[in-house]
């Protein structure tokens, strides 16, 4: 999952209350998709820095909660705010994520760097997706170098 650290950081998540945040803001259908359909209470996360000077994983997080619907959505002075959405008929989902620990920064260049993690989605040029899945092997892969 990926955050600006502007917007959030993992630092912004280990100060959160219960070190949980929501995950708001998604307004990408595949990416949305992934929380409503394949994200489960448990599930681990690569908490990724992106659109900073130097991207990559800064924390191990998991799904925390089942989804529901952003209440961005919903707030006209939100900048997540969909006018074509309603309480009834949300479009938009988030989970709950909650930190495992704080890692160093695995940077972008490094992930790149390593052929086990070739076919990642995360590293390949022109993603754009806040969210993409990780394969069982990218997972013990990315962990084995933290």
């Amino acid at each position: 999952m990926k955050s600006e650290p502007g917007e959030c950081s993992v630092d912004d998540l280990v100060r959160a209350p219960n070190q949980t945040v929501p995950w708001t803001g998604v307004r990408n259908y595949q990416a949305r998709n992934f929380m409503r359909d394949v994200m489960r209470v448990g599930d681990g996360v690569l908490f990724y820095h992106s659109s900073c000077p130097e991207p990559g994983i800064a924390g191990l997080a998991q799904v925390a909660s089942a989804p529901y619907a952003d209440p961005t959505q919903f707030d006209p002075a939100s900048a997540y705010h969909d006018p074509k959405s309603s309480p009834q008929a949300p479009r938009w989902v988030l989970v709950d994520v909650r930190l495992e620990r704080k890692t160093r920064l695995l940077p972008l260049v490094e992930l790149r760097g390593r052929p086990e993690l070739a076919s990642m989605r995360v590293l390949q040029r022109g993603n754009r997706l806040s969210i993409t899945p990780v394969t069982p092997q990218e997972w013990r892969a990315v962990r084995a170098l933290l």
